[in-house]
């Protein structure tokens, strides 16, 4: 029996929960990279937020922390501070992230720690 999960439609609904209409509603983020390849970034709603973001086995949050700290521990700045803000919108808590990226630091290395909790601040704040 073949699957017959909507996946954009599953990818669309998460892009919501982290980002809100903006991105979840729209047929392409407001992004450079979009208006050159647009089924790229089609793609990337159905399959990496369709076909694994809403899996049942863990939750959002769970999901936003772990992708947070391996972003950071993959150096991506401009994708950590997207994914920062979307965690704060799946529940997650500021004190959760900086947690977080401190944890990441320890095992990926103190300049990539101190690259995240950089952006941490921007996307944060430092009070």
């Amino acid at each position: 029996m073949a699957d017959e999960t909507d996946y954009d439609a599953a990818g669309a609904a998460i892009q919501s929960q982290l980002w809100g209409e903006r991105v979840g509603g729209s047929t392409a983020p407001a992004m450079p990279g979009a208006k050159l390849a647009p089924d790229y970034f089609a793609l990337v709603r159905k399959f990496c937020f369709g076909m694994f973001w809403s899996r049942p086995n863990l939750a959002l949050r769970d999901r936003s922390m772990i992708t947070v700290a391996m972003l950071a521990a993959l150096g991506r700045q401009e994708e950590l501070a997207g994914h920062l803000r979307g965690a704060l919108n799946a529940g997650v808590t500021r004190e959760e992230l900086i947690e977080v990226l401190m944890q990441a630091g320890v095992y990926a290395g103190v300049p990539m720690g101190v690259a995240a909790l950089n952006t941490a601040g921007q996307v944060l704040g430092t009070e």
